[in-house]
C-alpha cells in the first residue's frame, strides 16, 4: 500500500488537514465512555475492513486501540491512506448523514478494538449529546472539505474544459459537493495518454472515470446514480411533507419540518442551493457581516436538514403531481412516485433566456446562469458580459471582475438603482474592472464550439458594439418552475404559485398544499425572505397533518 497520507501546509488555514484538533479531534476519555453507551466494542483483527467504497449507510466507529485507517482508491484500484485513526479518534464524514455511497475505505492496521455504533443509534447520539455532536458535525464538514480540496476519494472528468457537456457534468459534482479532478483534453499534455490508458478517444468526450468504471458523456440522472449520489425514494413510505426543491426557502422547511419530528423528504432536480447556490458571494444575510457564499450557505443548511432525519434525493425532477384524493402523489422523472400528507413547493424560478440566434447552441459552452469559480476560470483573463440589473447580476459581476479582464454590464433600463442594493451599485460604480451600459440589449452571438464574441446595440441610438467576450451571463428576469402542479394550484398570469387562500398565508389553493420563496406569487426574491418563509410555514403543515390524522381516525 502506498502510504501518501496529506498532513496539510501549516500554513493554509484553508486546508482542514492543517487543523488536524478539529479535522481528526481525540476525544475526552469522558466523551468516548458517553459514545460507548450507544453501540457495541468490536475486536477486529488486522487487514479487517470495518466499510469499503461505495457503500451505503455505514455505521460510525470509536477507535479503542490499535489503529484504522481510511483509504483512497485511484483510478487504477491503487490504494492511498488519508489518515490513519488512533485511540478515541472517530471515522466518517457528511455520507453517515444520508444515503449516498461512501467514498474511502477504512481497514484495521494490526489488531484494534472499536465501538460501533449503528446509523439509528449515531443520530440518537447526535441530538442526546450535543457537545459531541458539534466536534463530530464540524469535523465531518472538513473532512469533505478536504477530500474536495484534496481529490481524495475522487471520480476523474475528462474532456474539453468549455465544452457545454463537460462544463455540466463539473457543475453537477460541484454544486453536490462530489470530490473529482477534471483533466483539459484539450490542453493538458498528459490527457492523451490517459485516455490511451483506458481505450477511449476524443469522440467519447467528456468521460467520467470511477474505480475504473467509465460513463462516456452521462445524464445527469445516470451520473448520480452511477456514483451513488442518488438515494432510492420508497414508493409506498407516506412522508409527513416533501419539500420540492432545495433552495434556501425549500432547505429553511425541511430544517424546521425534520428538528419538529416530521418525516421529511426533499426532492431536488440538480443540486442544493437553487440561484441562491451559485453566488460567490451574500453580503446582506443576517448574521454574516463579512458574507457567506452561496454553495457554502447551501451546504451548511443541507447538512443541517440531514442531521435532523431530513432526506434529500437530488437528481429527481418532479414532474407531476397527483392530488386527486386525501394525500399526494408526486411524479418523479425516473418514474418512481413519492407520496406525502403534505407538500411545500419551493421550486424557486430560473433565469430567463435571451431571443437570439444560435443561443441554444452556446448554453454551457459560453453562455452560463451562474457565475462560480468554475466559471471565472473558464474565462479568466478574458473581457466578459453580465445581463441583467438585479443583485444577482450585480454578485456575479464583482465576482468575475477579479478574474476577467474587463466586465460589462448590460441593461434595457437607464441604470442599475431600482433593481440592485446600493452596496453593490457603489462597489460597481468604484471599480475600473466592471463598465454599465444602459439601454443596451445583445443581438449577436459569435464562436465555433464556444462563444468567442457578441454584440450589443444602444437602443437609443442603435450604435452597434462588438467585442471578444469569454463568457456572457445571462441574469434577467424570472420564470417559476412551476409547471409541475398543474390542476393542483391556481397560478398568477406569469405562472407563479397564488397563496394566502387557506389558514396560512404560504397555502395555495388546495388544502395541504404550501407554497414559499421565488415560486410564491408576491413574494421578495431575497435570501432572507425564502428562509423566513420556508421557516414559517412549517407551523401551517403541522395543523394541517394533526387535522388529516384526526379526520382518519374517524
Amino acid at each position: 500500500m502506498a502510504q501518501s497520507a496529506i498532513s496539510g501546509d501549516p500554513q493554509d488555514s484553508s486546508d482542514p488537514y492543517a487543523r488536524p484538533e478539529q479535522t481528526f479531534p481525540v476525544l475526552h476519555a469522558e466523551m468516548a465512555a458517553r459514545i460507548a453507551r450507544f453501540g457495541s466494542l468490536e475486536t477486529l483483527a488486522d487487514g479487517d475492513f470495518i466499510f469499503r467504497r461505495g457503500e451505503r449507510a455505514v455505521d460510525f466507529f470509536l477507535v479503542c486501540s490499535g489503529e484504522i485507517a481510511i483509504i483512497d482508491h485511484g483510478d487504477h484500484g491503487e490504494e492511498n491512506i488519508v489518515h490513519i485513526h488512533r485511540e478515541r479518534q472517530f471515522t466518517g464524514e457528511l455520507d453517515l448523514f444520508n444515503d449516498r455511497k461512501i467514498l474511502v475505505s477504512g481497514r484495521a492496521v494490526g489488531p484494534a478494538e472499536a465501538i460501533r455504533v449503528q446509523r439509528a443509534d449515531f443520530r440518537r447520539l447526535i441530538v442526546a449529546e450535543p457537545d459531541i455532536g458539534e466536534i463530530i458535525m464540524r469535523a465531518f464538514i472538513l473532512r469533505r472539505v478536504a477530500l474536495m480540496q484534496h481529490q481524495q476519494g475522487a471520480v476523474t472528468l475528462v474532456g474539453p474544459a468549455r465544452s457545454a457537456d463537460t462544463v455540466r457534468i463539473n457543475a453537477f459534482l460541484t454544486r453536490n459537493g462530489y470530490p473529482h479532478r477534471t483533466i483539459d483534453s484539450a490542453s493538458d499534455p498528459d490527457a492523451a495518454a490517459f485516455l490511451e490508458g483506458f481505450g477511449l478517444t476524443d469522440a467519447d468526450l467528456p468521460v467520467v472515470i470511477s474505480e475504473q468504471q467509465i460513463l462516456r458523456n452521462p445524464g445527469t440522472h445516470c451520473l448520480a446514480d452511477a456514483l451513488g449520489v442518488a438515494v432510492a425514494i420508497d414508493q409506498q413510505r407516506l412522508h409527513d411533507v416533501i419539500v420540492v426543491g432545495a433552495g434556501p426557502a425549500g432547505l429553511a422547511a425541511a430544517v424546521y419540518a425534520a428538528s419538529e419530528g416530521l418525516d421529511t423528504l426533499i426532492v431536488e432536480s440538480t443540486a442544493p442551493g437553487g440561484q441562491a447556490g451559485t453566488s460567490s458571494k451574500i453580503e446582506n444575510y443576517l448574521g454574516f457581516p463579512t458574507g457567506i457564499s452561496g454553495p457554502a450557505l447551501a451546504g451548511r443548511a443541507q447538512v443541517q436538514a440531514q442531521k435532523f432525519g431530513a432526506r434529500l434525493a437530488v437528481s429527481r425532477a418532479v414532474t407531476g403531481l397527483d392530488c386527486s384524493d386525501g394525500h399526494f402523489r408526486l411524479m418523479l422523472e425516473d418514474g418512481t412516485l413519492a407520496q406525502g400528507r403534505a407538500v411545500v413547493a419551493a421550486t424557486g424560478a430560473r433565469y430567463r433566456k435571451l431571443d437570439l440566434p444560435d443561443y441554444a447552441r452556446f448554453e454551457g459552452a459560453g453562455v452560463y446562469y451562474a457565475a462560480t469559480a468554475m466559471e471565472a476560470q473558464l474565462c479568466a483573463d478574458r473581457p466578459v458580459v453580465v445581463v441583467g440589473g438585479g443583485n444577482s447580476a450585480g454578485q456575479a459581476a464583482v465576482f468575475l471582475s477579479r478574474h476577467a479582464a474587463h466586465v460589462h454590464i448590460l441593461v434595457r433600463s437607464e441604470g442599475l438603482a431600482a433593481t440592485m442594493s446600493s452596496y453593490l451599485i457603489d462597489r460597481i460604480t468604484a471599480s475600473d474592472a466592471i463598465t454599465l451600459h444602459p439601454f443596451s440589449e445583445i443581438t449577436a452571438l459569435m464562436g465555433e464550439s464556444h462563444l468567442e464574441r457578441l454584440a450589443w446595440n444602444d437602443r437609443r441610438t442603435g450604435e452597434r458594439t462588438e467585442i471578444e467576450a469569454g463568457a456572457l451571463f445571462v441574469m434577467i428576469g424570472a420564470q417559476p418552475c412551476s409547471d409541475w402542479l398543474a390542476g393542483c394550484a391556481a397560478l398568477d398570469d406569469s405562472g407563479f404559485i397564488i397563496t394566502g387562500d387557506g389558514c396560512s398565508p404560504f397555502e395555495t389553493s388546495r388544502p395541504g398544499l404550501f407554497a414559499v420563496g421565488d415560486v410564491r406569487s408576491g413574494s421578495v426574491k431575497r435570501v432572507a425572505s425564502g428562509v423566513g418563509e420556508g421557516s414559517v410555514v412549517i407551523q401551517a403543515v403541522h395543523r394541517f397533518i394533526e387535522r388529516q390524522k384526526i379526520e382518519e381516525m374517524g
